[in-house]
């Protein structure tokens, strides 16, 4: 018997070891987390670093929350410094770290993030990212999430560019940890259907487009 390849049954990011992994998150993505972490955070008496900023398309929506935002990452792609997140940093610390990394790297970039930020951390994974003894017992079994915000509709993500028109077969969630918790206990929620909230028209073109009025959304409460 064959083995069934399709991408709707598979859920991949078929990448070899060396790539970069360039998925850009589309911003509606990052801006479902902020609405949720305004409700319990002083977001614009904050800062956040980005550390896998890629072109910017999470930086973006970051820079409508907090006050500042710095964005890095390991390649030049026009936006941000040039800085591998996983080498020593001598630099500031930041209240917020908040990325979507590299897939295989995304328990380094989780160790390395509660190490440096002051606030939280938070992750864009595929839901399939909590699964897996090794990793329960390298991270989640001692350093597990406060929050699990799992997405009810699908972030459409491909290599290389933000596509409004692209549909995807994997489920996304955001996991979210707090530096001075001491519980090593997990909350889940839902973030409801929040796309067509969210999007801005701009969205999905270069940079530089004026952001459209963003109605607010109703997220569940850290």
């Amino acid at each position: 018997m064959s083995q069934n390849t399709s991408t709707a049954v598979m859920q991949r990011r078929v990448e070899p070891r060396d790539s970069l992994d360039f998925f850009p998150t589309p911003p509606w993505a990052t801006r479902a987390l902020c609405q949720t972490l305004a409700q319990s955070f002083d977001l614009k008496g904050s800062n956040c670093w980005e550390p896998a900023c890629g072109e910017g398309h999470m930086a973006r929506p970051l820079a409508e929350y907090f006050e500042l935002v710095y964005s890095s990452d390991v390649h030049d792609y026009g936006a941000g410094q040039v800085v591998d997140f996983l080498w020593p940093f001598d630099g500031p610390r930041f209240d917020w770290i908040i990325t979507n990394p590299p897939f295989r790297l995304a328990e380094q970039f989780v160790d390395t993030a509660l190490d440096r930020a002051k606030t939280g951390v938070a992750i864009l994974v595929r839901s399939a990212f909590l699964e897996g003894i090794a990793r329960y017992h390298k991270l989640f079994g001692h350093r597990a999430p406060a929050v699990i915000m799992q997405f009810t509709e699908r972030v459409p993500m491909v290599k290389g560019r933000v596509d409004e028109d692209a549909s995807t077969a994997t489920a996304y969630c955001w996991l979210v940890w707090l530096v001075h918790r001491t519980s090593n206990d997990t909350q889940f929620c839902w973030i409801p259907p929040c796309r067509d909230l969210l999007e801005r028209p701009g969205d999905y073109l270069k940079p530089g487009a004026e952001p459209a009025a963003m109605p607010l959304f109703e997220g569940a409460r850290l």
